[in-house]
């Protein structure tokens, strides 16, 4: 359990706070209030509830804790704020005082921490998950509908059908004695998950001129501790991460991990201060690659690809317009925009886990969008969200099937040799770099 806060932490968290001066431009832009029209599921409500609950002036009750959680830590608010207020640090700040008064409080993220932080508890699921699919089991499960509709259907629509992995590995570049040593970030839910999407990111910043140098002792970013309250286990792993990645240029694949990199001076005093600058998208690293710009293959039949823009890729790391120019190198991909609907999708690291309601609700327009436009693929470059679009697809059961054409195009770089998907009647949701890095254009042999 946490130490009781010191004066001094108090004295800071009320300071931010009080530079809100309540006058509603977040308002539009917080998509949890545009949801429910509730004053205390806005950023100036829950900062006046987190003043009052730091000021002693306000008691912890179930309401309370309902409107501080219910945040999805998009930032948005940060964007719009003219008082440029820290809303995300009061936010965190206002969470562990409320992990200090109930501790209990923060059981389900200690769970979810303790799986996924762990190497070992990762490789555990991912055997568990390995032998769930080939078993039978999942395909019953689903085929049959047994488990029915209620919140283990739910739980168990995350579990993804098989692995976007491709058997053909992919050559690395040597690097020039002059190269920009660089390292790629991980995770937890990233390596579990999206352990092809780490290959790939490496293959595309080797093919771009960069030295990838391997990190082996860095782990979990820490944004679970952050956002639940445990602000001394992410100040611990934020210690970590800076020890193993020195002072590397540090390339990401999910947009919310790369948000809590850049507050590890917040978290940890006299950490370098310099993350700004040093953490970055993947796709920001691949743009600014001059000495070996990427060319990519044009597609044997045209695709059409649904673009979901995270919430901190769109805010705190601004990488949209990077992903968007490196995708229309690609001769043949046709880009569409996924409606913005209330804004984020839902997902939220855990949130789409702890808070299913809102979470689904903030992503049915997204699914919507989706059943409209009918792309063959969804881009997504944050893990959390690609699990939620995906779920919610499955669980919205079959839409329109794809021409096998199509499918195929996913999945086949435009030099073929690989064997087309069977026919599926949702699109997959991929990370763009697990399918940019098989469309990379190959030296062609001499004549």
């Amino acid at each position: 359990m946490s130490a009781a806060p010191e004066p001094q932490q108090l004295t800071s968290l009320i300071a931010d706070a009080d530079l809100c001066v309540k006058c509603a431009i977040c308002l539009p832009h917080c998509p949890t209030y545009r949801l429910w029209r509730h004053e205390g599921d806005s950023p100036r409500g829950r900062i006046a509830l987190i003043q009052g609950l730091a000021s002693g002036l306000v008691v912890t009750d179930a309401r309370l804790e309902a409107h501080l959680d219910g945040c999805v830590s998009c930032r948005r608010c940060d964007d719009v704020c003219p008082a440029r207020v820290a809303y995300s640090r009061v936010l965190d700040g206002g969470r562990a005082l409320l992990a200090r008064q109930r501790p209990g409080r923060t059981r389900t993220a200690r769970g979810l921490a303790a799986v996924l932080v762990s190497g070992k508890g990762r490789a555990l699921l991912r055997i568990a998950w390995t032998l769930y699919r080939r078993s039978g089991l999942q395909w019953l499960l689903r085929r049959t509908g047994w488990l029915g509709r209620g919140r283990l259907a739910r739980l168990e629509s995350f579990v993804p059908e098989r692995v976007w992995s491709f058997e053909v590995p992919l050559p690395r570049e040597v690097p020039a004695a002059h190269a920009t040593p660089i390292a790629v970030f991980r995770g937890c839910a990233t390596d579990l998950f999206e352990r092809d999407a780490i290959a790939a990111t490496e293959s595309l910043l080797s093919a771009a001129g960069y030295a990838v140098r391997p990190v082996v002792r860095q782990g979990c970013c820490g944004a679970l501790h952050q956002h639940a309250g445990m602000i001394d286990d992410a100040r611990a792993l934020a210690q970590r991460n800076l020890a193993a990645f020195g002072d590397l240029r540090i390339a990401t694949l999910t947009s919310g991990c790369a948000a809590t990199l850049r507050d590890y001076p917040q978290l940890v005093p006299g950490a370098d201060g310099d993350m700004q600058a040093r953490v970055r998208e993947f796709s920001d690293w691949l743009l600014q690659a001059q000495a070996r710009p990427l060319a990519f293959e044009p597609l044997q039949r045209p695709l059409r690809a649904a673009l979901h823009v995270p919430c901190t890729a769109a805010s705190t790391m601004k990488s949209e317009g990077s992903l968007r120019a490196l995708l229309a190198r690609v001769p043949g991909l046709e880009i569409v925009d996924i409606d913005a609907g209330l804004g984020c999708c839902g997902a939220a690291g855990s949130h789409f886990i702890t808070h299913p309601e809102q979470a689904d609700r903030m992503l049915a327009p997204k699914l919507d969008s989706i059943a409209r436009l009918a792309p063959d693929v969804v881009f997504s470059a944050n893990v959390g969200c690609s699990l939620h679009l995906a779920a919610g697809m499955r669980r919205a059961g079959p839409t329109a099937s794809e021409p096998a054409s199509r499918v195929q195009a996913i999945r086949e770089p435009a030099s073929g040799g690989q064997a087309p998907l069977a026919q599926r009647s949702a699109p997959p949701v991929l990370h763009p770099a697990t399918w940019l890095a098989r469309q990379l254009a190959r030296p062609r042999p001499a004549p």
